[in-house]
């Protein structure tokens, strides 16, 4: 039968001849090994032969501005490496609709890829237009990876006020 012992929080180090603390447990190094454990379980699973395309190709959603003046509303989308025929803007049903796909590099011979951390794949990102946007004047311009869709405001639209009684 085996005998209790007393947890010591320190130990002996026999090479330094001195008490030394236990390493103590870090809720973030834990984080990390998990992390790394699932890439490479994710890895696997991406590299096997019989993996389908879907696997390795990471949806993903261009940044946005959408800022507006006076005359109208301007939405500016970040589609670097996307082609101009690759890319489609439309309104339907007072909804503003950009859809497109960034297309991943070839593996070349004697080109070795280290990392990538860029995402390829379609995308999609749609915007409910203001009320007094007029959807039938929207024009857009694509120019170096940067996409401007002008909503012009109707000039006809007027806020409306409400006046709700206190009872």
């Amino acid at each position: 039968m085996s005998t209790l012992t007393k947890w010591n929080p320190f130990r002996r180090s026999e090479e330094l001849q001195e008490w030394q603390p236990l390493a103590r447990w870090s809720p973030f190094r834990e984080m990390e090994r998990m992390q790394n454990r699932m890439d490479q379980l994710f890895r696997s699973i991406a590299t096997a032969p019989e993996a389908n395309e879907s696997m390795t190709v990471t949806e993903w959603a261009p940044l946005v501005d959408v800022t507006e003046d006076d005359r109208e509303y301007l939405v500016k989308a970040e589609l670097p490496e996307v082609k101009k025929e690759d890319l489609k803007v439309r309104v339907e049903e007072g909804v503003l609709s950009i859809t497109g796909e960034r297309k991943s590099e070839k593996e070349e011979k004697g080109v070795k890829f280290h990392r990538i951390e860029r995402a390829y794949g379609s995308f999609e990102r749609s915007f409910t237009l203001p009320d007094d946007a007029d959807a039938t004047k929207v024009t857009s311009e694509f120019k170096d990876g940067l996409l401007h869709v002008h909503l012009p405001k109707n000039p006809n639209a007027k806020p409306k006020a409400i006046e709700v009684k206190i009872q």
